[in-house]
């Protein structure tokens, strides 16, 4: 490693040397790229382990990726990347499968849906800091319906609106996540069920005044009879809930603030 004194405003890759900076310094560090070529890697017997976990990660990312929708669009009130998290969760569900699979390990959500109850989409305001209130989401596995109990809101007192924004809304999401497995005609990972991996509907409740006292309330949220017919043990149905606030737009209409809110996942079933 070598670090650039004088004039010269480097920031890249030149050849075999690449060019950055570090977070607090606007130093110019220079690192010779080295290791095996990318041939060697994709070819060389020495690194069949190496591909082998290069090809699982692969699956990783694309549960990752696809899990987020789940979660319906909730995932745009998060205060964090969520797809990484998602991405070390799949890594995790992997390692619970016989090493002699490697490479081709599962992705099996289904056996540990535990591990996505209570997952906050927020870590600066966590959804239960913010809603104070008790609420109660049950799933129906069968019809894919998710309901939620959500007990008397005293907004002034039970709702911590930390931007003095004039409006809240309540929203609940019932989306599915399928098992992945390795597919040896595609050489890649793919779902147990295409069509529902990654599906979800949503509910939004009416905006409310932020000086609002509303009375206690069930809000239910149902996929497709289509997606019913669907539904096999290697699913995964999260029920998510989210408090978002609003403002007044330009047209008069109340209309929501970006990432101004919170969530997280109730239920997995």
């Amino acid at each position: 490693m070598a670090i650039i004194k004088g004039t010269l405003r480097l920031q890249g890759r030149l050849e075999n040397v690449t060019y950055y900076t570090r977070r607090g310094s606007d130093q110019i560090i220079a690192r010779s790229i080295s290791g095996p070529t990318k041939e060697r890697l994709a070819t060389d017997p020495k690194y069949e382990v190496f591909r082998k976990h290069q090809n699982e990660w692969k699956g990783c990312t694309k549960f990752g990726s696809m899990t987020r929708y789940a979660f319906g669009d909730l995932h745009r009130l998060a205060d964090y990347n969520l797809t990484p998290v998602l991405n070390k969760t799949a890594k995790v569900l992997m390692k619970t499968e016989p090493a002699t699979d490697l490479g081709h390990r599962r992705i099996r959500l289904s056996c540990y849906k535990q591990v996505m109850e209570n997952f906050n989409f927020n870590r600066g305001n966590p959804f239960n800091s913010v809603l104070r209130v008790d609420v109660a989401g049950n799933i129906d596995r069968v019809n894919l319906r998710g309901t939620v109990t959500i007990p008397r809101i005293n907004a002034k007192n039970d709702l911590v609106n930390t931007l003095r924004l004039p409006y809240f809304r309540l929203i609940i999401v019932i989306g599915t996540v399928a098992d992945m497995h390795f597919d040896e005609d595609q050489k890649e990972y793919v779902p147990a069920v295409k069509n529902l991996h990654g599906t979800s509907s949503v509910l939004n409740s009416s905006w409310y005044p932020y000086t609002s006292i509303v009375p206690e309330q069930i809000l239910t949220v149902q996929m497709k009879e289509a997606q019913q017919s669907l539904l096999t043990d290697e699913i995964t149905v999260l029920l998510s809930m989210a408090v978002e606030f609003g403002t007044v737009g330009i047209l008069g209409d109340t209309e929501a603030v970006k990432y101004a809110g919170c969530g997280k996942v109730l239920v997995s079933k």
